[in-house]
């Protein structure tokens, strides 16, 4: 108030007014001033922004689960001119001044299973604009172990791979690497192709698959070879003539055939009289004796190899869609270990005078054996059959050639039905199913195995008046009026009675047009 009376005596209405406009000119000019005396020095505030372009390669990178990590160093380079000021690209404003160097700046950082991605942004001062950039990256490559549901394996190339047999520990050496990847790699491994089994998986020695950066903690080769090796087990179902082939033979073939018998084999759980039975199938996927290296002393050294075995979903399966071989070439692999001569079973044609085909019936001694074995053969021998009866036993070299002669194999559901694998081509396989629920196993086990091998395949599930369980329970036991109660139990529970306790009876009449359905097959 004081202030307005003072300028009211002093100036008239007009001239108050154009003071007040000219004091607000002024001070815009003194801002404005100021403002463009000390840009400059604004430009060298901390504060300073880096705009990189897409051009310019600093990438967010994504990795997929299973990779492997292998380190690579990357240094990209961006130079910008004044020219560059006004675009899109990297600004560095007042070259005058100095650039502070940025050291480990962590961008981004994304760990999945054993794989690393690391970004890493290193701003170095040069008068000429240079951003310099470095990555640490953990490239997507093919992992070396491979977790999946039936086996695990690790497949291992132009590396220094070092076993020992005492720690069950495979090293291998890798490379060494910036401090950032320091962290090893590790795996544990069962070297048998049923996991999931846990009563087999219990009897498989257990290892350590290890990459090690160091060349300090890599113990001295004590042998070293100049082929590929593959480690297995001999532990697990070994011995059960279906097991050996599925989780054993076929896995064996599928991961070894491609060495062409330049291989070793370490074996680990070995049993001497396994290598005994599969001498031929051996002997023809490597020319070297197996090494038993659970018994080994030193170090084995190598440059490439496969830890564990390779398999495929199905029982007794080759996935041709997944592999480079199928159950075609598994079997002619078979017909030449064991030199078996029947490529392809009869074909019989009307009103020619050729040899009867031959049927073989394989018995069993302990459970789901024919109890009317000499009836059946006699039936068979009617309808223009020649029978052989045989028992599948250790001498798999003898029971191969029985088998390959054959168009025609007849058999209670179990392991000894294995040995189609030695059928000639187009020959009519007839499983008989047990009494009790046993069709997911057949199917699983061998009718679906049949059809991939190039075999025609004939059923037969007895009825409960042919089983011998019929003798052993009451009629309304639960056994026999109702079987999936005791499935429910468990598989020990339904092994105890429907695989170990039951023996089989055909009922001739019913089973008559099983053999008719044959000759019929073998007819087209």
């Amino acid at each position: 108030m004081m202030y307005d009376s003072i300028l009211a005596r002093s100036f008239s209405k007009h001239e108050q007014k154009k003071l007040r406009y000219g004091a607000l000119l002024a001070s815009l000019l003194i801002a404005f001033s100021f403002c463009f005396v000390f840009k400059p020095f604004l430009a060298d505030l901390p504060a300073l922004k880096l705009r990189l372009s897409m051009g310019v390669g600093l990438r967010m990178l994504m990795l997929d689960e299973n990779s492997s990590s292998q380190k690579i160093y990357k240094e990209a380079t961006i130079t910008t001119s004044k020219s560059h000021h006004d675009h899109d690209h990297t600004s560095l404003k007042n070259t005058s001044n100095t650039l502070q160097v940025v050291d480990h700046i962590n961008i981004s950082h994304k760990i999945v299973d054993n794989s690393s991605t690391f970004h890493q942004l290193i701003v170095k001062n040069t008068n000429s604009h240079q951003l310099e950039i470095k990555e640490f990256v953990a490239k997507k490559v093919k992992p070396i172990c491979n977790i999946m549901k039936r086996t695990d394996f690790c497949e291992i190339n132009n590396e220094d791979i070092r076993i020992d047999g005492s720690s069950a520990t495979v090293f291998i050496a890798s490379p060494s690497q910036p401090d950032i990847y320091a962290e090893n790699q590790s795996w544990t491994i069962r070297p048998y192709a049923r996991k999931g089994d846990q009563a087999a998986m219990n009897r498989v020695r257990e290892w350590s698959v290890k990459s090690v950066n160091d060349p300090k903690k890599l113990p001295q080769c004590t042998q070293n070879h100049s082929i590929p090796v593959v480690l297995f087990s001999n532990g697990g179902y070994a011995g059960n003539h279906f097991h050996d082939f599925t989780d054993i033979v076929i896995p064996l073939f599928l991961t070894s055939r491609q060495f062409n018998g330049e291989v070793q084999f370490l074996i680990t759980n070995k049993q001497s009289w396994w290598i005994k039975k599969f001498q031929k199938v051996v002997k023809n996927l490597s020319k070297y004796d197996p090494i038993d290296i659970d018994k080994e002393k030193g170090v084995h050294c190598f440059k490439s190899g496969i830890i564990g075995l390779k398999r495929h979903g199905k029982e007794l399966n080759i996935d041709p869609s997944l592999s480079s071989y199928s159950m075609k070439d598994f079997r002619q692999f078979l017909r030449s270990s064991y030199s078996l001569k029947k490529d392809t079973a009869i074909k019989i044609r009307d009103g020619e005078k050729k040899r009867p085909p031959r049927l073989l019936i394989i018995t069993r001694k302990r459970s789901r054996t024919f109890t009317n074995t000499a009836k059946i053969v006699q039936m068979a021998r009617k309808m223009g059959f020649k029978v052989v009866v045989a028992e599948a036993d250790m001498n798999v070299s003898k029971f191969a050639e029985i088998v390959n002669s054959c168009d025609v194999l007849l058999g209670v559901h179990g392991a000894g039905l294995t040995n189609i694998v030695f059928m000639p081509e187009n020959a009519v396989f007839i499983q008989v199913v047990p009494f009790g629920g046993v069709d997911w196993l057949a199917k699983t086990d061998f009718e679906e195995p049949s059809k991939d091998m190039n075999l025609r395949y004939l059923e037969y599930t007895i009825k409960m008046e042919e089983s011998s369980l019929i003798q052993q329970y009451p009629v309304d036991h639960q056994v026999l009026r109702d079987p999936a109660s005791i499935g429910k139990q468990g598989w020990y529970a339904f092994r105890s009675v429907y695989m170990d306790k039951q023996n089989v009876e055909l009922h001739l009449n019913s089973f008559r047009p099983t053999f008719l359905k044959a000759l019929e097959l073998l007819h087209q």
